[in-house]
């Protein structure tokens, strides 16, 4: 709107100021007009003043709305200066805020130092008194064992002594109940013998001897038994050299001393059987003899004759020396007792020839020997068994209960 009243306005002055030109006429050059003309250019006058009027008029009011634009342009910047001057409150209220968090969160990073550093304080006082106090718990726990050590000397050295006695006592008993048992054995020999001698004389053979085809059967069984065990020898010192490292990384001079000495056994025990591979079988006594004792293993009767017998009490025997002599080592190491850690306990082999009984079974009663002579040696005791003509050996009454041998006839 505005721009079409100063169109307006321009397009009258312009009308105004050609309509002047082309009226006037120099002053030299204008003629004398009548009387009459004059009225005319009076009115003529008239309109161009009012014409005049008008545009002054109209210049006036463009004034007033350039007024009225500036004065809203004004308000308008008023307001934008009040807006520029709230946001600008507003940003420094924000700022003032922003700063009072932080110093509020300062605050808050010095209150959790301090926190922090009393807390460190208190855990290195903590750390120190449980310090403290494990140093003298320690030093009471060295003291207690000290005094328990001494106490265990102590009662060591007596129950030496008492078992020295006890032991004493015993192998006097052991002595008296053996010459009774023998005299016992002594008499019911003579009376066994003096049945049989009732008894007629073909059944006394049959009793005694074997059938050729039997006596075949056996010859057979130990010729397989012989060379599946040569088998096993060859196989002995491989294991037997791990077992010796393994010992050796772990400090136990006294067990790898004792280690050394099966091995060597073993390699003699090997050499033997080389030299019997031209063994005479009819002549080995073992072969015609019939069965005259019967022995229980794992819910089962089995059978033998003398010479078998004979193998199954020297495999108990052998045992007991073997683990005595590694229930020694393994004391005198200091380390951990466990029998079933010791390789001949695992080998179960010494002493073994090959002959009468099966390796399956002469290991068997040679590791129930083995378990109680390294009892024995480890404890430093003779519960099971005692020390006589250079050898440990197993006791009588604790053989017959191993074995648990009976009499056919």
């Amino acid at each position: 709107m505005k721009v079409k009243i100063v169109k307006q306005v321009i397009v009258a002055l312009v009308i105004s100021v050609l309509s002047l030109e082309g009226g006037r006429l120099p002053a030299t050059a204008q003629p004398e007009q009548p009387e009459q003309q004059q009225p005319q250019g009076r009115q003529q006058q008239k309109a161009q003043q009012q014409q005049e009027r008008q545009q002054q008029k109209a210049q006036q009011q463009q004034q007033q709305q350039e007024r009225q634009q500036q004065r809203v342009q004004e308000q308008q910047q008023q307001g934008r200066q009040q807006q520029k001057a709230q946001q600008q409150q507003e940003r420094q209220q924000q700022r003032v805020q922003e700063q009072q968090q932080q110093g509020r969160q300062q605050q808050k990073a010095q209150q959790q130092q301090q926190q922090q550093q009393e807390r460190q304080q208190k855990k290195a006082q903590q750390q120190q008194e449980r310090q403290q106090q494990k140093a003298q718990q320690q030093q009471e726990r060295q003291q207690q064992r000290v005094q328990e050590q001494q106490q265990q000397q102590g009662r060591q050295q007596q129950k030496a002594q008492q078992q020295q006695q006890q032991q004493q006592g015993r192998q006097q008993q052991k002595a008296q109940q053996q010459q009774e048992r023998q005299q016992q054995r002594v008499q019911e020999q003579q009376q066994q013998q003096e049945r049989q001698q009732q008894g007629a004389p073909e059944q006394q053979e049959r009793q005694q001897r074997l059938s050729e085809q039997r006596q075949r059967q056996l010859i057979k069984e130990q010729q397989k038994r012989s060379a599946s065990y040569r088998q096993q020898l060859e196989q002995q010192p491989r294991r037997a050299q791990k077992r010796i490292a393994s010992l050796q990384h772990q400090n136990r001079q006294a067990q790898y001393r004792y280690q050394q000495q099966y091995v060597e056994r073993l390699r003699e025990q090997h050499l033997r059987l080389q030299h019997e591979r031209d063994y005479d079988y009819d002549r080995d006594p073992y072969f015609s003899t019939a069965p005259n004792w019967r022995y229980l293993r794992g819910g089962k009767y089995y059978k033998t004759n003398q010479y078998g017998a004979d193998v199954l009490r020297q495999a108990v025997n052998s045992g007991y020396e073997e683990g005595f002599r590694a229930g020694q080592a393994d004391q005198e190491d200091g380390w951990r007792s466990n029998y079933r850690d010791a390789y001949a306990y695992q080998d179960a082999s010494a002493g073994y020839t090959g002959y009468y009984v099966d390796a399956k079974e002469y290991r068997y009663y040679f590791r129930a020997g083995f378990r109680r002579g390294y009892d024995d040696g480890y404890n430093s005791r003779s519960q099971y068994g005692n020390y006589a003509d250079g050898k440990y050996g197993i006791l009588t009454d604790v053989l017959s209960q191993i074995l648990n041998l009976q009499s056919v006839y």
